[in-house]
């Protein structure tokens, strides 16, 4: 009575070797799919990092217009900008009147925003340059830049501008 059936060698489960070839073939897909992933949320970030250049670049306007000159800050923490020139006749005590952070808060923004004059020749009247400093790395984009002159870069190991400013 305690004969087997036939079709209980089928009740038994997988073999070694079929969930070796399981685990291979998940092995393979997520060695592929996981640099694709990491490289669309870069992509992601990196739009994130050129809106809110451009909005302070608006903002960065709207201040010349009214002051006649653009206003350099840096952001060291993230959260609170200190001023960095004065020759707007502005004193030390200013509060940034601009966002300095993407995003919709300066704990989860993905960069850190900086102004600063063009070049050691040009003053802040003439040319203000916008940074996005990254959180998180991004080697081949580094950090996004654009000039009130409307030049755009970046400074990470990439060779096609489009990868920063498509």
């Amino acid at each position: 009575m305690n004969a087997k059936h036939p079709a209980s060698r089928c009740d038994a489960g997988f073999t070694l070797i079929e969930l070796m070839i399981v685990v291979a073939v998940i092995g393979i897909l997520a060695a592929i799919a996981y640099p694709s992933y990491r490289e669309s949320i870069l992509k992601g970030r990196r739009a994130e990092g050129r809106t809110a250049l451009m909005e302070l670049m608006q903002q960065q306007e709207r201040f010349m217009t009214q002051r006649n000159c653009y206003l350099a800050f840096t952001n060291n923490s993230g959260t609170t900008a200190t001023q960095a020139n004065a020759s707007c006749g502005i004193d030390s005590s200013f509060t940034i009147p601009f966002k300095t952070y993407s995003g919709d808060n300066p704990t989860t923004g993905s960069y850190i925003l900086s102004a600063t004059t063009c070049s050691s020749t040009l003053a802040l009247s003439e040319c203000v340059m916008l940074v996005a400093q990254p959180r998180q790395s991004d080697p081949k984009a580094g950090n996004l830049q654009i000039t009130s002159t409307g030049i755009k870069s970046c400074t990470g190991t990439t060779t096609d501008p489009k990868l920063c400013w498509p």
